[in-house]
Order: C-alpha cells, then structure tokens, then sequence
C-alpha cells in the first residue's frame, strides 16, 4: 500500500533510520546488491534476520550449489569477493538424451575461454560477501525481520518487529515466496512443471576433470556438475515428486547405482552419497518488477525459473548488475526513487525472464516426447546445431551471460 504521510515512526515515537537503499533479504542477491550500492556510496541497509554459516554435508563440500557464469563472476570479481567463494571451474559440457544418438559438447575452447562457468557452493559464497558488507562502512546488517512496508513519494518507511527504517529505495531480494511482494499486492503468474527436484552431491570412481554432464531422461533431466574436489559431483535431478520422494528414501548402495545406470557410468560407478534433499520445482513471473517508483524485486521474489540450465541465480546476478548500472549513471546524491528512473529495468528484465521462462518449458516438453519422430527430429536439431559454428558460439555466448540479449544490448 501506499500513503503520502511524513517520515516513519518507530515504535517509542522517534525519528527512523534513514538510508539511501533498504535491502530485505541476505541471500545471493540481496547481500551483492547491498554491496554494489554501498561501493557506489550509497548507505544501505540490509534487513536479514538469520546470519548466514558455513554447511558441510557428510562428504565435505555444501550439498546446495549455484552455478555462476562467467558474467556473474564479473561482476563478484567487482564487488572484491569471488576470490573468496572458491568456485569449481568446468571447461566442458556434455549433454545427451535418453533415447538420442547424438550428444552436444560445449567446449569453452569453442569461445575462447577457459571455462564455461563455475559451480560455487551456496553457503561458501553468502558468507564471503557477508564478510565483505561487514567491512564496509557504507552498510548497517539489522538483524530484523519486515512486518509492514509503506511506500510514500519521499520513500519507503519499513516497520520493523522493534522499530522502523526508512529509504530512498527499496530491494525486495526475501525469495521465490517474498512477503513484500505479497505485502505490496503484486501479482504472480504461475508455471506449474509437475516436477521435483532432488539435490545432493556424490562421490565417483573416476575424477570429473572439470566436466559438467546432463542427460535428458523422459521423465526428467539430471546434471552431474564438478566441485571442487576432484570426485566429488553435486547433483540436481528433476522428477515427477514421486519418483524424487522414492529416489530420496531409497538406500544409498541402491540409489548410488540407479544414478550411474541414468548417467551411462559417465564417471564410472557412484561410490558413495550424501544427504538428498527433494523440493518442489514451481516457475514463476511478478506480474511487474517495480511495484512503486521506489521499490525493485530482484532474483527470485521477481521470478523463478526451472533448475535446467542453472540459471536461477545468474539471472539475479542480471538484476544486479542492471540495477547498479542505473545507480552508478545517476550524478552524486540524485534521488534513486526519481519517477521513472526504473521503468526500463521493468520492461528489460520482465522481458528477460519471460523469454528464459518460455525456453525453460520449450526444453523441458520437447525432450518429455518419447515417440519415434520427435526423437528423429531431436537429433537431427542436434547434428544440425553443432554442424552450424556460428550459432552454437551465439547460444554459448548466451548462456554464459555474455550475450547481446543476455546483456541487454539486442534490439
């Protein structure tokens, strides 16, 4: 809701914290899009109130990962923190299908890179950056959970469980479920995939060597991506639930060897795997990513997409780093809350999202065909695909964020 009122009150009736920038959320996004603001000199407060740890599964290495591509990895190279966050290199991909005859190698040498992209774990990189906003003298961390949000033409005033704040502009990063997004009445469109995710992470006979493996099952794609430790692979397999709930319960020799049936022994047998984790895979869209000239939805409380090509995070990374651009082009003290400053960083990333989010199901129906002639015309997309150079660099390009569409440069 919104109230054209003076400044917010805290509860024993002072004055609020003032800041150019509230950020509600302390995950991926939120904590980098705390940092980018305040090292464009800004005051920012982040409102979080669960401190981020370290996790260690049984194997040694966080079983939740994110994949970061290379322009995501720029721009945490900017922020001073991706030599903190000890990310697994993988230089190639192979991708096959259950009942194809051709497979898709993406070899970063194709582009003239080293690598495609890195597999970070989760808790590795929130604690680095963490690490980094409590250096910075620009950022205030209050440990303080959002009970109410007002947004006034002068700014936002943000009611607290004890006390309030107040900013120029608001970024709500509190997830794929965001309570200021719901507090706000923004509408959300739903893409139900029927599907579960099951993620851990296992350990294999031969070494990965820094290659990343998907294979297109009929009922469903799973991945086996490269960690740090030379046999230790994260996995992330999507499924109908009922297969996830069966896959997660079943003992570990017995689950060791259906993952390495699925996977054609790619890295020989699975010899051991840690704790599986099942949660349900639902793509959504915020019907608009600026609910109030003062107030951004970044990452997934903007939208959520199907696990397939790992690029939930990195489209938040994208949100970032548009948002930043925009800051940093706005002359010293300019108020970030001006009407119509966001109004392309809507219409872009809505855009973006809603391209990603049609791929993501075009993918995902098109290898769920089982029958003979969509399978023929699969691969001969395939065969057609890496006989056409120019366009699998484009598609390349494209993944790893440093595309013309990914960029926000195509017209």
């Amino acid at each position: 809701m919104t109230d054209r009122g003076g400044p917010a009150v805290t509860a024993r009736g002072g004055p609020a914290a003032e800041y150019d920038v509230a950020v509600v959320g302390g995950g991926l996004i939120g904590a980098a899009a705390a940092l980018g603001a305040a090292r464009l000199g800004r005051r920012v407060v982040l409102l979080e109130p669960f401190q981020p740890e370290l996790q260690r599964g049984g194997l040694g290495v966080d079983v939740r990962n994110v994949a970061v591509s290379p322009a995501s990895q720029a721009l945490l190279e900017r922020l001073d923190v991706w030599s903190r966050m000890d990310g697994a290199a993988y230089r190639r991909m192979e991708v096959w299908e259950e009942r194809g005859t051709r497979a898709m190698i993406f070899d970063a040498a194709e582009v003239n890179r080293t690598e495609l992209g890195w597999i970070v774990e989760n808790s590795v990189a929130t604690v680095a950056l963490w690490e980094a906003l409590r250096r910075h003298e620009g950022v205030t961390i209050h440990p303080a959970r959002v009970v109410g949000v007002v947004p006034r033409e002068t700014g936002v005033n943000l009611e607290l469980e004890e006390g309030a704040v107040r900013a120029r502009l608001l970024l709500a990063a509190d997830g794929a479920r965001s309570p200021l997004r719901a507090a706000l009445g923004v509408a959300v469109e739903t893409f139900d995939t029927g599907h579960a995710a099951l993620a851990t992470v296992v350990r294999t006979r031969q070494p990965h060597d820094g290659v990343a493996y998907q294979r297109f099952l009929l009922e469903g794609p799973v991945a086996l991506l490269p960690t740090r430790e030379p046999r230790l692979s994260s996995v992330v397999w999507s499924q109908p639930p009922e297969q996830a709930a069966r896959r997660r319960d079943l003992p570990e020799a017995e689950f060791c060897a259906e993952l390495a049936r699925c996977l054609q022994h790619r890295l020989g047998t699975v010899e051991a795997v840690d704790e599986r984790l099942v949660f349900p895979l639902q793509q959504l869209l915020a019907s608009t990513f600026t609910p109030h000239p003062r107030v951004l939805l970044v990452g997934d409380a903007a939208r959520v997409l199907h696990p397939l090509a790992g690029l939930g995070a990195n489209m938040g990374f994208e949100d970032v780093r548009a948002l930043l651009a925009v800051l940093h082009a706005l002359p010293a003290g300019a108020d970030p809350g001006t009407p119509g400053l966001w109004r392309a960083y809507d219409r872009r990333r809505r855009a973006r999202a809603r391209l990603m989010l049609g791929v993501m199901s075009g993918l995902r129906r098109v290898y769920a065909r089982g029958d003979p002639a969509s399978q023929l015309l699969r691969n001969a997309g395939v065969a057609l695909l890496g006989r056409l150079v120019p366009v699998k660099r484009q598609v390349m390009m494209e993944a790893m964020g440093l595309g013309a569409v990914a960029e926000g440069t195509a017209r």
